[in-house]
């Protein structure tokens, strides 16, 4: 991935904010909240939830009817483009969470009709625990013979986890086929002890507390089901007001309404309009005054002009987003913006905690997303080389089809001026592309004592080819790590004081966490290019709240071995002392360092058991591994 995005903050006079503040927060917010409450009430919706996706034309069709509304007319074209691709991507993602939602519950539900007590087993197969344990081992052996086979078929390298995985699945499948009442209860026996034989008698009051604690997932899980849809942003505040007079001056038919009034009255809303996206680098014209001082002004607002107040370190990237504009306007359009360097940008306000004029007190800024490889004529290319081949395929699938009308004409024409331009580049500088070794990975893994941990593999000769921990990434800053610890005991004990006297108690944290993310991010890159390693492997976000409650449970069961309660008070202890830290704020500085020199990242599953270093380096195999079966 090479396109990385940066921030800089628009700077203007109190009439341009105010003018841009009443667009945004008057106009595009209120147009985003009717277009997300028309979706949730309309009659496919319950469709659209199976398919996972709003169909495309449905939201313009919305919008074009919204226009005519006094309410949310006179807008730029980019602003209801921008509520439109909003709208589709909070409905996308709230689709994507349900759908695995329901699977969460299909599983457990299905593990709770499989979970029976020792007692249930043997009064259910009418035979006693030796038996079914007996009956249980020689099923054992013979699945684990077909497991093996199923492997062999496949041609491809397995971990012991994926092995054990399958073993489970033929067990489950297994167990669901069979009518037998003795071999049925021996699979569901297995299936209860991880595919093992137990020596150990059942604790029932164990077996119970485990069961209810699936019966609890589960409910949750059917709760959270029947969460709301997405939800607007109440920017004035009347929405909440007039909730609270109802809730004031009306009794509530049923416990339900009730919930919803006391949700919709705690619930946090943000006090700043949504913010508008434009999705193409021709949508700001850029300009720079005689001081050497940076403006930008927007399609559809070119009266609006903002000053850019940025990082040093940033300038030359706005200095390039002018000079592609300036070449492509002196060329007469002979080149084509789809290899400008600056790709889209998105206007936001962000809040602060001072009083005033929303337009004064919140400051305006713009992410802006560039794609690195164009900063260079071997990258440009490369990128050329790439979207040759695309619109190439794409004119040639377009031009077979029969009938085409008027829409599809003037997009086979726009895609056609685009390959017939394109291949004239923009003047860069030359700097050679990152070469890695393929064979080579880097893999990290995050923890809680141990945030970072990093294993460089050579993956086809199965060598380590180093390890280093966080104190050796970080070298003479390892100090801010403690710092950092130390200043988040503190604010949470503070937080902890204020919760007590139902004081305020959302306390910000300083910078210093991400700087340190920064600096782990520079040693990771500088580590993979000193081993030219061909890609850095990432953990799955989803998968760290497992990673490190288990880290908490191994931990506690090793020191406090056969005492429940005193597991109990030393894993919250525990928890407490080490770092609590941002995975996705690192993982998000990590991959763009990476892109910055070229080196691609890839996101992978980290095995809960083994040292930091094992978790490293078993990251990299795997990666690698599922690079081979795919291409096999």
């Amino acid at each position: 991935m090479s396109v990385i995005t940066i921030q800089c903050r628009l700077v203007a006079e109190e009439d341009t904010l105010r003018k841009l503040w009443e667009l945004m927060a008057g106009k595009n917010t209120p147009l985003v909240n009717e277009l997300l409450a028309q979706v949730g009430k309309h009659s496919e919706f319950e469709t659209w939830l199976k398919k996972g996706k709003i169909p495309t034309d449905l939201l313009e069709t919305l919008v074009d009817s919204l226009k005519t509304q006094e309410r949310f007319a006179n807008q730029p074209h980019r602003f209801y483009a921008s509520a439109i691709a909003l709208v589709d991507y909070l409905y996308k993602s709230w689709f994507a969470l349900q759908k695995r939602r329901k699977y969460q519950i299909e599983g457990k539900e299905r593990w709770l009709k499989v979970l029976k007590s020792d007692l249930e087993l043997e009064q259910e197969s009418q035979c006693s625990l030796e038996v079914i344990r007996t009956k249980a081992t020689e099923i054992l052996t013979k699945l684990t013979s077909q497991s093996e086979q199923n492997q062999n078929q496949k041609k491809r390298k397995k971990t012991k986890k994926s092995e054990k995985s399958s073993l489970f699945q033929i067990v489950l499948n297994s167990h669901e086929e069979t009518d037998d009442p003795l071999i049925h209860c021996a699979l569901a026996y297995l299936l209860k002890n991880n595919c093992q034989i137990s020596e150990l008698d059942e604790d029932p009051e164990e077996f119970t507390r485990n069961k209810r604690k699936k019966e609890i997932e589960i409910q949750r899980l059917k709760d959270q089901l029947q969460s709301r849809i997405p939800k607007g942003r109440d920017v004035t505040g009347e929405e909440w007001l007039e909730t609270l007079k109802i809730a004031t001056t009306t009794l509530p038919q049923d416990e339900n309404e009730a919930k919803a009034w006391q949700s919709s009255l705690l619930r946090k809303t943000a006090d700043v309009p949504f913010p508008v996206a434009y999705g193409s680098g021709e949508d700001m014209t850029w300009l720079q005054n005689d001081k050497g001082r940076f403006f930008v002004r927007f399609k559809g607002s070119k009266e609006l002009i903002f000053e850019i107040y940025c990082d040093k370190r940033h300038l030359h990237y706005f200095q390039r987003f002018l000079e592609d504009q300036e070449i492509k306007r002196t060329s007469k359009d002979k080149h084509s913006s789809t290899v400008f360097t600056l790709r889209s940008g998105r206007l936001v306000w962000l809040p602060t905690n001072q009083k005033g004029e929303a337009w004064k007190v919140n400051q305006l800024n713009l992410y802006c997303a560039l794609d690195t490889r164009l900063l260079t004529i071997e990258g440009t290319q490369q990128v050329i080389e790439e979207r040759v081949r695309k619109i190439t395929k794409t004119l040639a699938k377009e031009k077979n089809k029969e009938d085409l009308n008027a829409q599809k004409q003037a997009f086979i024409t726009r895609q056609q001026s685009t390959l017939d331009r394109i291949n004239n580049p923009f003047p860069r500088p030359s700097k050679p592309n990152y070469q890695g070794q393929p064979s080579i990975f880097v893999g990290v893994s995050f923890g809680l004592e141990k945030p970072v941990t990093l294993a460089v593999v050579d993956a086809v000769k199965n060598e380590v080819l180093a390890y280093r921990s966080v104190k050796q990434l970080l070298g003479k800053n390892y100090n801010l790590l403690n710092r950092q610890r130390q200043k988040q005991q503190r604010l949470s004990h503070e937080r902890h004081k204020a919760q007590k006297k139902n004081a305020p108690n959302s306390f910000g944290e300083s910078e210093l966490g991400q700087y340190v993310d920064r600096l782990l991010a520079d040693g990771i890159v500088a580590i993979a290019k000193t081993y030219q390693a061909g890609s850095i492997v990432l953990p799955k976000l989803r998968d760290m709240r497992e990673q490190i409650t288990s880290e908490i449970q191994s931990r506690a069961e090793k020191k406090c071995s056969g005492n429940k309660e005193a597991q109990k008070k030393y894993a919250k202890e525990y928890r407490m002392s080490v770092h609590r830290w941002s995975y996705g704020r690192l993982i998000n500085s990590i991959q763009s360092q990476a892109a910055k020199v070229g080196i691609s990242t890839e996101i992978g599953t980290q095995t809960i058991r083994g040292s930091p270093q094992e978790k490293a380096r078993d990251l990299a195999v795997f990666a690698y591994q599922e690079r081979q079966a795919a291409l096999s």
